[in-house]
């Protein structure tokens, strides 16, 4: 029990109750927090140097599938690259790859039947680690 301003004595539970409910029944305050600061002049400024550098590395992604004349589907804003696996299953691609050039890609079957004759690389990485991935890459399937 509690007493408010006139005296009275109050129960606590309900209050507390309501407290709890509605300090954790919603979105954290530093997710709110870091939601509101991307919508900043500062924050988009930074969302789109973060984009743009992803997108970058797909670029060198896409570039080296050309030179090793790989299909492939995932345009310039794609952060994601479908490689066509030129009759090799995506299993039997993924396990050459992890094998002869220790990179680990993603199957396509794993996103269903249609994506059962592709793997997928992402370029959500650092960009030495998408060059090494490459590098190895061109040495494997050149």
């Amino acid at each position: 029990m509690a007493y408010d301003e006139a005296g009275l004595k109050q129960r606590l539970h309900s209050f507390w109750q309501r407290r709890q409910s509605t300090k954790f029944n919603g979105v954290s305050y530093p997710v709110q927090r870091a939601a509101e600061a991307i919508y900043s002049d500062e924050g988009k400024e930074q969302v789109k140097e973060r984009i743009d550098y992803y997108l970058s590395n797909a670029c060198i992604v896409r570039d080296v599938m050309d030179e090793l004349q790989l299909s492939y589907v995932g345009r310039e804003n794609s952060p994601y690259i479908w490689i066509h696996g030129n009759g090799r299953d995506s299993w039997d691609f993924f396990d050459m790859l992890l094998t002869k050039a220790e990179i680990v890609i993603t199957p396509g079957v794993g996103f269903g039947k249609c994506g059962q004759d592709y793997i997928r690389i992402s370029a959500f990485n650092s960009r030495k680690n998408v060059q090494t991935a490459m590098n190895r890459m061109k040495k494997v399937l050149a």
